[in-house]
């Protein structure tokens, strides 16, 4: 699939999305999301969650599948859209250490980003 003319290209610093872990199903579900999250739209509950503890225009994608719930963590700039991590929930809220992980993810991707070393 090629991207359109005014799509935000998926910036990947952590994670994957394929087939094992997700099944086909939930790949197919992630992807479309991923897509119109590319496209600009804005996705809501139940597929999508704020979450500014990590930082401004932070979500998590809620990927259902047969094994459990994946997560998509993902901020949404006006030219890309940049995912921070990919990982199977285990428990009821998002552990510290992710949250933590994907705040330096983005640190660092925001000093490169502005050119600092």
């Amino acid at each position: 699939m090629t991207m359109g003319k005014g799509d935000r290209p998926l910036v990947w610093l952590r994670g994957e999305v394929k087939t094992p872990p997700f099944s086909q199903t939930a790949r197919l579900e992630a992807g479309y999301l991923l897509r119109l999250l590319q496209q600009g739209e804005s996705l809501g509950l139940p597929h999508s969650r704020p979450m500014p503890v990590i930082g401004p225009r932070c979500h998590e994608l809620r990927i259902n599948d047969e094994v459990g719930t994946f997560r998509i963590i993902y901020r949404a700039d006006i030219d890309a859209v940049v995912i921070l991590d990919v990982f199977l929930k285990k428990t009821q809220q998002t552990p510290q250490s992710v949250i933590a992980a994907c705040k330096l993810r983005l640190r660092e991707y925001d000093r490169i980003d502005r050119g600092q070393p």
